[in-house]
């Protein structure tokens, strides 16, 4: 096989570039919601009666993107949200796996792949409430030792120390966060909003085709150099709600780099496998060989922290022929999305909890579904 790596490269810079312009509707449009919420969702007691953590969970889980359950993590840092509420958004999400289904470009899969998209989210969401009271039955609270109190804005940069570089550099890296880089991400964002809303039924813009292109490879690229220097420099990442419009945009972004960083090297990695390491041909045979084993390598691919491994089998079940729905059910249900970022940064003993507990109810239900023969 004659492999171009540098092709390949680009080809899954656009990719993440293209998912990117997704992630931006989802994660400014629940940003700003959030914000004019005035601070509703921070702070104090409980969002709504105990009784409807998991509801309310679910309901952030089935937003498209991964926004929801990066919200979901802060509501349940700041004790907005019960572990019922937060398992119940875990369980329900899709990732960025939803833009997959829904953006497929073959019209002829338009109908099959929105049916997938409502059946998946429909069982998610069952079994998530479900867990979600349970969990909340069972007692499991927040562990407030493992949630640190934050007195600091998330943007403040490291203070100065021995080591820490020059003060020049510090501020040329603070200034290519707070505004550089803040407004080429954002501008990159807004011309892709209209091609990725459009690409939702399968259209584009033909005119701006090759630009585009050109767009998502630099969307990821400064993405990336994004959440590297800002994962450098800041002491935290904080989602919660912020004080003005500019302050909210500034962590959408902050989010957005990181999931966009996130996805490229998912991409990157499961692509390189499928089509380097494994090849095409015997990735396919693996998925239609036995229904019995593809549920199961969907939802250990489907565990991997982040969208990756999710957005690899929504992408086989639109292009594989006979890829069994019960497979990209487990899927859905193992993959955390880029949520469990922020919660690792901010819990690890939830969770990997989360982690542990999806794939265990991912193989119950998807081998149930299977069973069922749906």
């Amino acid at each position: 096989m004659n492999f171009n790596f540098w092709s390949f490269f680009i080809d899954n810079l656009s990719a993440a570039g293209v998912i990117g312009g997704y992630v931006s509707i989802s994660i400014i449009g629940v940003a700003l919601i959030i914000y004019f919420s005035k601070g509703k969702l921070e702070g104090g007691e409980q969002l709504g009666p105990k009784w409807a953590q998991p509801i309310i969970g679910g309901l952030f889980g089935v937003i498209p993107g991964c926004g929801g359950t990066i919200i979901v993590a802060s509501m349940y840092k700041n004790k907005k949200l019960s572990f019922g509420g937060l398992f119940a958004a875990f369980i329900t999400t899709l990732g960025e796996g939803s833009f997959v289904l829904l953006g497929a470009s073959a019209e002829s899969d338009v109908a099959a792949n929105l049916k997938a998209f409502f059946i998946v989210n429909l069982v998610g969401f069952i079994v998530g409430i479900i867990l979600g009271y349970v969990a909340d039955k069972i007692g499991y609270e927040i562990n407030s030792d493992k949630i640190p109190a934050s007195s600091v804005d998330p943007l403040d940069i490291v203070a100065e120390k021995e080591n820490n570089g020059s003060i020049v550099l510090n501020n040329i890296i603070h200034n290519f966060i707070e505004k550089t880089g803040f407004f080429v991400i954002l501008l990159l964002a807004l011309f892709l909003l209209p091609g990725s809303i459009m690409a939702l039924w399968g259209a584009g813009i033909d005119a701006i085709e090759n630009i585009t292109v050109l767009v998502t490879i630099l969307f990821t690229i400064i993405s990336l150099i994004y959440f590297l220097l800002s994962s450098v420099v800041i002491k935290e990442h904080d989602c919660s709600p912020k004080e003005n419009i500019r302050s909210t945009l500034l962590h959408s972004i902050l989010d957005i780099s990181m999931v966009t960083s996130y996805v490229f090297i998912g991409l990157f990695i499961v692509n390189f496998v499928i089509d380097v390491i494994v090849g095409p041909e015997a990735f396919n045979s693996w998925m239609t060989s036995s229904a019995f084993a593809v549920v199961l390598i969907a939802a250990l691919i489907g565990i991997t922290p982040g969208c990756g491994g999710m957005i690899a089998v929504a992408a086989a079940y639109t292009t594989v022929p006979n890829f069994p729905i019960a497979a990209l059910i487990a899927a859905a249900i193992a993959t955390s999305g880029d949520g469990i970022f922020p919660l690792l940064a901010e819990n690890k003993k939830d969770a990997i909890i989360i982690i542990i507990a999806s794939l265990a109810v991912a193989l119950v239900v998807g081998y149930s579904c299977l069973a069922l023969n749906l």
